[in-house]
């Protein structure tokens, strides 16, 4: 008898840990970005002031080294202190992108700051603008259209 459940207990042991070996990762969605900046205070004005994004409340214990924000309603980007080194980027290389409502608003938004941007069409007729973080970090703006 004692057998037999020592070779239940195996089988259910082994027959819970067989979903660990499933052959894909599973990823479901994106969570966030995180971006090593040099001065956290003036990336964190440039996220949330120049491009309005909601701010996040950190934990206490890391307010002085993180700042967190929104984009659309479930994803973020963390910006975390203590970049040494420049970051190098072009608009054909290392960006990320977000949608805007309208380029055209867009445009004269960063006009208006005197903000420096890239603006050109991609071979699929979409309009881009590449706008620089105080890092460097390039961040691109679409247009949504859903």
């Amino acid at each position: 008898m004692k057998s037999f459940f020592f070779c239940f207990a195996v089988l259910l042991l082994s027959a819970s840990f067989s979903g660990f070996s499933q052959d894909k990762i599973g990823i479901v969605k994106h969570n966030h970005l995180a971006l090593q900046v040099a001065d956290l205070q003036a990336s964190a004005k440039f996220y949330g002031e120049v491009l309005q994004l909601e701010r996040i409340e950190v934990p206490d214990n890391l307010k002085a080294i993180r700042a967190w924000f929104k984009i659309g309603t479930d994803q973020q980007i963390h910006l975390l202190a203590g970049r040494t080194q420049p970051v190098v980027n072009d608009r054909n290389g290392s960006h990320f992108a977000i949608f805007v409502a309208s380029m055209e608003k867009a445009e004269a938004y960063l006009t208006r700051l005197k903000l420096p941007f890239h603006k050109q069409t991609r071979f699929d007729g979409v309009i881009q603008i590449y706008v620089p973080d105080p890092d460097g970090y390039l961040v691109e703006l679409n247009e949504w259209k859903p």
